[in-house]
């Protein structure tokens, strides 16, 4: 995941931080935006890039196509999308090391955008699991969940930041 730095951020409320409860790690972020612009910004490589890896692409938005999320200061991490619920959600299984193709290091991401209770925005969430099944023992694990924690709280506020001052 990307570590740049935290940015400063007004508007869009985002929860404070990416909780981890055994081997998941799960945020939730609201954006004022509608469920068909946050999932573009999920989904489609072109926006994808504005918050999330500095390099984005896949074969076709759909179960079982591969691709890459890269970032210019951490590798190339290979995916496997999994799941593509229209303005629902999103799957896909990725490397948490940076590699060549999928392996035993790898954990499984899912977005859903929800309507937002309050009656506008968009609610989105993330989940990360699979930590619990990677090779290197429990040290290892526990370091991977509290990076990646880490790197959800920063990525989910880029996301809100990108639809600050955007009008529908």
């Amino acid at each position: 995941m990307s570590r740049r730095a935290r940015p400063e951020r007004e508007g869009n409320t985002v929860s404070d931080h990416a909780r981890i409860k055994g081997h998941t790690v799960t945020r939730t972020v609201h954006i004022e935006a509608s469920r068909t612009r946050v999932w573009k910004a999920l989904t489609d490589p072109e926006v994808m890039v504005k918050w999330f890896g500095d390099g984005v692409e896949f074969a076709a938005l759909e179960p079982g196509a591969t691709g890459s999320i890269d970032w210019d200061d951490y590798g190339s991490f290979p995916i496997e999308i999994t799941e593509v619920v229209p303005d629902g959600s999103f799957g896909f299984r990725w490397s948490g090391i940076p590699a060549e193709q999928l392996d035993e290091y790898s954990t499984h991401v899912r977005f859903t955008v929800a309507d937002a209770g309050s009656g506008s925005g968009t609610d989105v969430t993330v989940i990360e699991s699979g930590f619990d099944t990677l090779p290197g023992g429990t040290r290892y694990r526990r370091e991977r969940l509290e990076q990646n924690r880490e790197g959800w709280d920063v990525e989910l506020d880029e996301l809100a930041i990108l639809f600050e001052g955007v009008t529908e």
